[in-house]
């Protein structure tokens, strides 16, 4: 990916939005449906391919070795927090969280590396996300205890008076889940990204002289940058496991 674009006297402007540009690789048109092959669609897959390998690779070792150690790890830590948020009605949807925890990281982290593309950067992807997670736990509260799914939106021990406007309000609370779930992500992952872009292109405009100073903060936001990439994986699990809770024990 390009790391700046070309002025009219010739130079290099630098341009902290053109990496989350989409591109296609291989053009694909569906009827009137443009399904083509994208530098986000390529990360993606490499992304799902990297949990994949280090999944793999990690399950065969009576000794663990690094990946294996890393495998484990990741599996204790999903496995414990489910367990802490949602109890043992959590179990069968540990598959889901797991990969879902996973999938982010590696999206994440893979951003992480130059001239990658960040997909997590992306409202798009993380509303679909945010939207999988959204209308699964809405339909398994239905499927779990049918219309007294309802009272979730029923705050215990309320006055009458003001019961109609709190149902107001825990219901426009629920319908919003998907947005700040996916907004979350989307913008912490996007304003990272954008500062570094910024910082580098202070690096290159000052210089070898003035640059370090700029070059010494990149360092530093690289590595805050990753435990965000982390952190905001580790949240989205857990959002996800706190409506998972309330779909399956209706604490409210």
């Amino acid at each position: 990916m390009a790391s700046g674009t070309e002025t009219n006297d010739g130079g290099t402007r630098i341009d902290p939005m053109h990496q989350f540009e989409v591109q296609p690789l291989i053009n694909i048109k569906l009827g009137g449906l443009d399904a083509s092959f994208t530098n986000a669609s390529l990360w993606m897959v490499i992304s799902a391919l990297v949990v994949m390998l280090v999944l793999l690779t990690s399950s065969k070792k009576l000794v663990p070795g690094r990946l294996q150690s890393v495998g484990e790890m990741a599996y204790e830590f999903i496995s414990n927090l489910m367990r802490d948020v949602v109890g043992e009605k959590g179990r069968p949807f540990f598959p889901f969280v797991f990969t879902l925890f996973l999938f982010i990281l590696a999206c994440n982290m893979m951003g992480m590396i130059p001239y990658s593309f960040t997909v997590t950067s992306h409202i798009i992807v993380t509303f679909a996300m945010a939207m999988a997670v959204f209308v699964g736990v809405t339909v398994l509260g239905f499927v779990q205890h049918g219309f007294g799914y309802l009272k979730l939106f029923v705050p215990s021990g309320i006055p009458m008076v003001m019961l109609p406007l709190l149902v107001v309000i825990e219901v426009i609370s629920y319908l919003t889940r998907p947005v700040s779930l996916s907004v979350r992500l989307f913008a912490n992952m996007m304003a990272g990204h954008t500062m570094l872009k910024v910082f580098a292109g202070f690096v290159v405009g000052l210089g070898i002289l003035g640059g370090w100073m700029p070059l010494a903060f990149m360092v530093a936001f690289t590595g805050l940058e990753i435990l965000v990439a982390f952190l905001q994986a580790y949240v989205f699990a857990v959002l996800t496991c706190i409506y998972l809770n309330d779909a399956l024990n209706m604490h409210h």
